[in-house]
């Protein structure tokens, strides 16, 4: 059943942290951007750690598929447990126990325990299937598209945040304080760890699963379907074709923003020959387009679901991810600094912008099961990343690398067609994108009535005064 009170309305709103959605839409973005923050915090860090514990090519393309890895098996889970618990407990939990392996790299001495510790840091980019989550309970179907795209969007930016803000929290300690290298790195990472632990706590008390409260007195009052109903939904939804489709399509824009949040610093050094943080702010670039590109795939997404309905969805899907593929290839061919970060941004926009475009079918393939649904296109992104991941790890130079995977991400993108939904749901759905923009205009219409009559008392007060006698 449709859990009601979701609101109509992101940007009117958006600084109205009195109300719950809007409320929880900031602990969201927040939570999840300091989880990517974490996840990716070593990448612009590699040089140092690669130097200190004598890495191999072969040993740090282990660790890039490493800190993906995991992720895959955390997501499916993740879907699962917002579903049967919510949310809120499932975000708390993962966050304060995901801090524990972050602070705990730094115990890392040598290329095993450094792999060990990289998979468990990897658990908290199920993070990321939460947000998703959450975001789709709180919003309406006219608004949820630029929701999820900007929570996920403003999440991903720790990626982008992370290369510039890590080696100089790192050269704080170092030059800063005096702590060798090797020193300073581990206690950068403790102080993220620590900075997630508290979140975790922040985010407990500050926001609850649903509009009308959490899910275990929603399921007492029977607003929702029992907890023993929720496997079988899981199973359900994994038996959809459609799923997988956007399994694949996930891992090729999702999959590739993770491959390039891993790389992108040690490219820009080993190939343009930069410092550690020049190569971080470059790198940085990538990231920091999370600003607003996700948020356009899912603004778009939501206008094209206006005209064209959840078809007009799927095919703005498309158009994303096959501009994505051709820029990726220009990429791969740029070969001067000036010519490779320009390239490399509108690379950026239009893989994020696919990002936003998928969460914004997501939703409507199954409601009975959206945490399954988001878990598992959620999982096929680190898929996608473990894949291109080996990639790195051979002889075969970066560049070519990056050429290959806009091949696949090209061809990928005409997946987007058989994301299909029948007449029967394009109606119920249209429906309920009515109904939104109606209770949007409601509400415009009685905050400008608000206004009209607050307006209207101070003219009448000061006639009155006017009228008054003098003393």
């Amino acid at each position: 059943m449709e859990l009601q009170h979701k609101a109509t309305s992101l940007w009117g709103n958006f600084f109205k942290v009195t109300m719950v959605q809007i409320r929880t839409f900031h602990m969201t973005w927040f939570a999840f951007f300091l989880c990517f923050f974490a996840w990716f915090g070593i990448a612009p860090l590699m040089k140092v750690v690669r130097d200190e514990l004598q890495l191999t090519k072969d040993q740090v393309g282990w660790t890039i598929i490493g800190s993906v890895a995991i992720t895959i098996f955390a997501r499916l889970l993740i879907g699962w447990l917002c579903d049967r618990i919510g949310p809120r407990l499932t975000y708390t939990g993962l966050l304060m126990l995901g801090a524990f392996p972050v602070m705990g790299i730094g115990l890392a001495h040598n290329f095993e325990t450094f792999l060990l510790f990289r998979l468990a840091i990897g658990a908290i980019g199920a993070s990321f299937v939460i947000t998703q989550y959450h975001t789709s309970v709180m919003f309406a179907p006219n608004v949820v598209g630029q929701a999820n795209a900007t929570s996920a969007g403003w999440g991903n930016l720790g990626g982008g945040v992370t290369q510039f803000v890590m080696p100089l929290i790192f050269s704080v300690f170092v030059l800063g304080f005096g702590f060798s290298e090797a020193i300073g790195w581990r206690l950068s990472m403790m102080v993220v760890g620590a900075a997630i632990f508290c979140t975790g706590i922040a985010y407990y008390f500050w926001t609850q699963d649903a509009p009308d409260g959490n899910f275990s007195e929603l399921r007492a009052k029977g607003l929702m379907p029992a907890k023993k109903t929720v496997t079988g939904n899981y199973w359900r939804a994994l038996a959809d074709g459609r799923v997988w489709i956007l399994f694949v399509i996930y891992g090729a824009c999702f999959g590739i923003e993770l491959t390039v949040n891993n790389t992108a610093a040690l490219y820009f050094a080993d190939y343009f020959d930069l410092g550690l943080v020049e190569a971080g702010l470059m790198a940085a670039c990538f990231g920091l387009m999370n600003i607003f590109a996700r948020t356009l795939g899912g603004i778009f997404g939501d206008n094209y679901g206006a005209l064209w309905g959840l078809r007009g969805r799927a095919f703005w899907l498309f158009i994303c991810l096959f501009c994505e593929g051709l820029a990726l290839m220009l990429f791969s061919r740029m070969n001067v600094l000036f010519l490779a970060l320009p390239s490399l941004i509108v690379f950026s926009l239009f893989t994020q912008m696919a990002e936003g475009a998928t969460y914004s079918v997501v939703p409507f393939i199954n409601k009975k099961a959206l945490g399954a649904v988001a878990g598992v296109v959620g999982a096929g992104g680190n898929a996608g990343a473990v894949l291109a991941g080996f990639l790195f790890k051979g002889a075969i130079d970066w560049n070519d690398a990056f050429l290959i995977l806009g091949m696949v991400v090209t061809v990928a993108s005409f997946l987007a067609f058989f994301v299909r939904f029948s007449p029967e749901q394009e109606e119920e759905e249209k429906a309920n994108f009515v109904e939104a923009n109606i209770e949007t205009l409601r509400a415009r219409a009685d905050k400008a009535m608000k206004e009209f009559e607050e307006g209207m008392a101070v003219i009448r007060s000061r006639q009155e005064k006017t009228r008054e006698p003098a003393q």
